[in-house]
Order: C-alpha cells, then structure tokens, then sequence
C-alpha cells in the first residue's frame, strides 16, 4: 500500500513537472512570436528609409554626409534585427539591437530636422507620403514592442516563480531581454508636420 502512495505522489509530480514545462514552452513561443511581430514593423521601416533618402536626394545635394549616416545607421540596425530575429529575447541581441535602433532613431531626427530647412521638399507628395507611412510604422512598432515586452515579463515571472525556477534551471530556460526604450525621444510618437 505504502509503494502504491509513493507511486502515485511520483506520478503527481511527473505530471506537475511536465505542465510547468509545456507552460514555459508556451510563453517562451509566445514572447519569439511577439518579437516576430517586431521584425515585420523593422523590417517595413528599414524598407522605407531608402525611398526617403531618395526622395531627399535631389533636394538635399548638400547633405550628402547626413544621408549617408542615415543610410549606415539603418543598415546597421537592419543587421542588428536580423541577429535578434535568429535569438529573440537573448540579451546581447536585443541590447545590440535596441542600440542600433537608438541610433537610428537620431539619425531619422536629425534627417527630418533638415527636411524642414528644404520647404521644397517639404511640400513634395511623395515625401509627405513617405513620413505618414513612416510614422504609421512607427507607431506599429511601438505597439508590437509592448507587447513583447508584456510576453517576456509574463515569461519571466513564470520562469522566476517556485518550483517553476527548478525545471527551468533544470531545462535551460534561461531569461529573455526585453526590447528596451532608452530615451525619452524614443518613448514619445513621432511627429510629422505637413506645414
């Protein structure tokens, strides 16, 4: 009798161990879909940089350093996305990450600061076209990030909590990185100003 109750308390926490798992399966496939989500905003955003800067290009004759920097800082960002896409969550990638997209971020500032020195460029349709677009994606972006934010802190919590912590240290569930927002520029939503 004695054998049959320790059977059946090992038989409790084999099914205990095994739903804590397929939990921790299940955020983690939940925070790497979330950061999918991410990737398809970057990558529209890093596909409309270009057309921007061609757009400029005609305008901006003299600002060939600042298209160039905007140009680098996105391609930049671009391979910095395409590491994190490989790892979502792990935290050199999305510290690489949430760097480049920092400095992209400036440079973007810094471009459509110049925009408003040009009022030719500034009134032009297709240009008007491509920052509504811009500021579009922008905003998905931000959605997407906080949403995978939202997933990695569930997924950490889970993973954090007893016994859960146990059976991750156990299988290797080490701790996802979220994708962090360092400067308040960053945080507020980008502005396009048509006048």
């Amino acid at each position: 009798m004695g054998s049959l109750v320790a059977l059946g308390l090992v038989a409790v926490l084999v099914v205990y161990a095994v739903s804590r798992y397929n939990r921790l399966i299940s955020l983690r496939e939940r925070y790497r879909n979330q950061f999918a989500q991410i990737d398809v905003q970057l990558k529209r955003r890093y596909d409309l940089i270009p057309n921007l800067v061609e757009t400029a290009k005609g305008y901006m004759k003299h600002e060939r350093e600042t298209l160039e920097a905007v140009v680098e800082a996105r391609n930049q960002a671009r391979t910095a996305e395409e590491r994190a896409a490989e790892d979502p969550g792990g935290p050199e990638v999305m510290a690489a990450l949430s760097g480049a997209e920092r400095q992209l971020g400036g440079m973007l500032t810094r471009f459509f600061a110049l925009v408003e020195s040009y009022p030719d460029l500034k009134a032009s349709e297709n240009m008007r076209q491509l920052q509504e677009e811009l500021a579009s994606t922008e905003n998905r972006i931000s959605f997407a990030r906080q949403s995978y934010n939202d997933s990695v802190m569930q997924y950490n919590a889970t993973r954090a909590s007893v016994p859960t912590n146990v059976i991750a240290s156990t299988f290797g569930f080490g701790p996802a990185e979220f994708f962090r927002v360092e400067s308040e520029a960053e945080r507020e939503t980008p502005r396009v100003s048509f006048d």
